[in-house]
């Protein structure tokens, strides 16, 4: 039945289950979207308990990389509500830690992604967040149009929240669950004086400022080099644009159906590029009938990028993640080396990379003499060892992690798509100019430093009980608290499992990283040199795995490294995840 103001009786449609009928209750109260509040009152009419306790019995947590959630309606998804709670808990802890908030303000940016059925995208999201802050008298720096991750600086180190501080905010969200009147007030975001645009201000430094990581502009100029670049229908078209020009390349080549923005990401069929060649289509496609040599590809908030070379012998060359940093890493310490002739200065220059990246880093650093470390998976790691490091008087010139995200320098302590871009094309011109492919020094890197060879895959588990399961039972192996000795023949050497902070390699036992028992993740060193990696995904109903096979310096026979790789990974993944009797969906692309 319905009452007489149009709402829904929801006496009438009590699940019975207290908890479940408040969420409803609250959401339904205070929810001023129309299209989701509908969404929430369909699925009580259809008596869908199931989905309703799924959507409203659990909040968004930060995982490797923030409040991360599919947009639709419900206090577990990205929406209106959900945004506007999450500013007001954020507004709370911010008040609380900075005596003059009031004073410094927030800075807000925002992509292009949407969901039509919802009413939800991200320029109306980022609208209520202003909204929240402007009614609490806090000047808020509203960007007036997208614009890529790296622009928007978070905490005030700069670097994405990490713990102890994402506990603390989730608690205030917890605690500011009632959105305030004013904070639907979207026109806030228009009328405040409390609201400022640093689009052109911030765009203006942020080019200058690459010129910190552009050593040959001169040669840039004179480049015959042609590149082509993509988008994937996001935020990156203007920038990477821009970008090419501070370093005085021409700009690359745009794909025309993937420069505009397009919250439906209709011409690919996954919107990451860091799935290859079968995502890379219409760029690769451009490339060959342009003659351009270089295709580059920035996710859809320009973070991430991914690199593809066309050679004469073997058509197109996609660079993996651990590729493309080996390839950087080689790059900013060679010009770093033109500037820093003291062998002192060495003691003060790092590389960073997460654990589950490659360790060609570590390798560069052994034989350079400079330092590595690495982190937890998530770039936040990157940037609160950064921001550590940098008290004490040490450089990072170069981060990295494995899924395509890179940082050159240190304009910003986060990845960054846009200015790593513009460094590969530096580098392939200068590598040109001295008639080198990219692939040609990533084999020369290899053979100074010892061949990295690497994979990295996923299996999708949509059911977080099989997850724990399969974890328990590596944990459990051959008897209590015992992990599995071998796999496919090959003896397992030690075992370092992060979510319990064990580590056999340790004298004390224990684990050298943080303990993250809020995800799962261990790793196994193989007597053959193997280190496999098992790890659920902070983002994404994934169990990610990775395998990298470090041989020593000089050559090596590459394909039966890789043969070898291969078996190692195949058979690891079928004796500790069992895909078939744990019904897991292997990566289709």
């Amino acid at each position: 039945t319905m009452e007489n103001n149009g709402d829904l009786d929801l006496n009438c449609h009590a699940t019975g289950d207290v908890r479940l009928d408040t969420a409803i209750y609250q959401w339904i109260t205070w929810d001023k979207n129309p299209k989701t509040r509908a969404q929430i009152e369909a699925l009580l009419l259809d008596g869908q308990v199931e989905e309703l306790r799924r959507r409203l019995c659990s909040r968004m947590t930060f995982g490797t990389a923030g409040l991360r959630a599919a947009m639709g309606a419900g206090f577990a998804l990205i929406n209106d509500l959900t945004i506007i709670q999450s500013t007001q808990g954020m507004y709370k802890y911010l008040a609380r830690s900075f005596p003059d908030f009031s004073s410094r303000g927030i800075v807000v940016g925002y992509d292009t992604r949407a969901q039509e059925a919802s009413g939800c995208n991200s320029e109306r999201l980022a609208r209520l967040t202003a909204a929240v802050m402007l009614c609490k008298d806090i000047p808020v720096f509203l960007f007036s149009t997208y614009v890529p991750t790296p622009f928007v600086v978070y905490w005030h180190n700069g670097a994405q929240i990490s713990s102890p501080n994402d506990k603390e905010i989730l608690k205030c969200i917890e605690e500011s669950s009632e959105p305030w009147s004013e904070s639907w007030n979207e026109s806030l975001a228009d009328n405040s004086p409390l609201r400022s645009d640093p689009l052109r201000e911030i765009s203006k430094k942020y080019m200058e400022d690459l010129s910190s990581v552009c050593f040959h502009r001169e040669l840039n100029t004179k480049s015959p080099l042609k590149f082509v670049h993509s988008s994937f229908h996001g935020v990156g078209h203007d920038y990477v644009q821009q970008a090419f020009r501070a370093f005085g390349f021409p700009p690359p080549i745009p794909v025309p159906e993937q420069k505009d923005p397009d919250p439906n990401f209709s011409t690919v069929s996954c919107p990451n590029p860091e799935e290859g060649e079968s995502v890379l289509e219409l760029s690769l496609r451009l490339a060959e009938r342009e003659n351009a040599t270089i295709v580059m590809a920035t996710d859809p908030d320009a973070d991430r990028l991914a690199v593809a070379e066309q050679s004469d012998r073997c058509g197109w060359k996609v660079f993996t993640g651990n590729e493309l940093a080996a390839l950087l890493g080689w790059w900013m310490l060679f010009n770093w080396k033109e500037t820093h002739s003291d062998p002192a200065d060495r003691e003060r220059m790092y590389m960073l990379a997460t654990t589950v990246s490659s360790k060609i880093l570590k390798a560069f650093a052994r034989i350079e003499g400079f330092h590595f470390e690495e982190t937890l998976p998530g770039f936040k790691w990157i940037g609160k060892k950064i921001h550590e490091l940098a008290k004490t008087g040490n450089e990072v010139i170069f981060a990295f992690e494995e899924s395509i995200g890179f940082l050159c320098g240190s304009m910003v302590p986060d990845k960054d798509g846009v200015s790593a871009a513009v460094v590969v094309a530096e580098m392939a011109s200068y590598l040109y100019n001295k008639n080198l492919t990219l692939h040609q020094q990533l084999e020369n890197i290899f053979e100074i430093y010892g061949y990295h060879i690497s994979t990295t895959s996923y299996v999708i588990c949509h059911d977080p009980p099989t997850v724990k399961r399969i974890f328990t039972r590596l944990r459990n192996f051959e008897g209590e608290n015992t992990y599995p000795r071998s796999s496919g023949g090959h003896s397992i050497v030690d075992v370092r499992d992060v979510t319990t902070g064990y580590d056999s390699s340790q004298p004390d036992k224990l684990c050298v990283l943080p303990m993250t028992k809020s995800s799962q993740m261990i790793t196994f060193t193989l007597q053959n040199g193997i280190v496999a990696t098992l790890r659920t995904s902070g983002t994404e109903p994934k169990i990610k795995f990775y395998t990298e096979f470090c041989a020593p310096p000089g050559k090596s026979d590459i394909s039966s490294l890789e043969e070898e790789l291969k078996k190692v990974t195949d058979t690891l993944v079928e004796e500790f995840l069992e895909p078939d009797k744990n019904n897991l969906i292997r990566r289709s692309i």
